[in-house]
């Protein structure tokens, strides 16, 4: 992959060959999945609303999925009712946040690889979401901040190389991105 250039108007520019699309592509998806697996999701923003606003219902707690514990985090990890209580106002906007930041990825990818050139909001959109796809894979890699060490003591025919290889790469690919906005 060419590394993301600035372009004049405060955005980014990048060449991905159509491996690197598709790749990314495949990446991004299980993501927008996991956000989108609410349980009990309201039917409307007014249900939403009366949610919220029921003081009935106990607050929501922490996903089991550790990928959407991570993705969605815990705002007081020492005090679980406040927790739930803030969950409760604010997952879901993160949620449909944090899909959008997806999105705005696959829709400025090409399918076939190619140029892609991305405005300032674009670029910290794709940002995002490359932070939210490294994060799953991390978690479900069970990567640590020893990553390289990980990496070296693996069999080079273990399948999870190839794994911890593509990890690296968005880690690349989301440096050359922060690289080219400070630009």
């Amino acid at each position: 992959m060419e590394m993301f250039r600035p372009t004049k108007d405060g955005g980014a520019s990048v060449r991905l060959s159509a491996g690197e699309a598709t790749l990314l592509r495949t990446l991004v998806i299980p993501v927008m999945d996991l956000l989108g697996e609410t349980p009990d999701k309201p039917v409307s923003v007014l249900d939403d609303l009366e949610s919220i606003l029921d003081d009935q219902q106990p607050p929501p707690q922490a996903p089991q999925d550790p990928v959407l514990a991570r993705l969605l985090p815990d705002a007081y990890s020492d005090d679980p009712a406040a927790a739930g209580e803030f969950r409760k106002y604010t997952e879901s906007s993160l949620r449909e946040a944090k899909k959008y930041f997806a999105q705005t990825l696959l829709d400025t990818l090409p399918p076939s690889g190619g140029k892609v050139t991305l405005t300032g909001e674009q670029a910290r959109d794709w940002l995002r979401a490359l932070n939210d796809v490294r994060l799953m894979f991390g978690v479900r890699l069970e990567v640590t901040e020893d990553f390289e060490e990980q990496l070296a003591v693996l069999d080079p025919q273990d399948p999870k190389v190839a794994a911890l290889e593509v990890y690296g790469w968005l880690g690349a690919v989301q440096e050359s991105l922060v690289q080219a906005l400070a630009r």
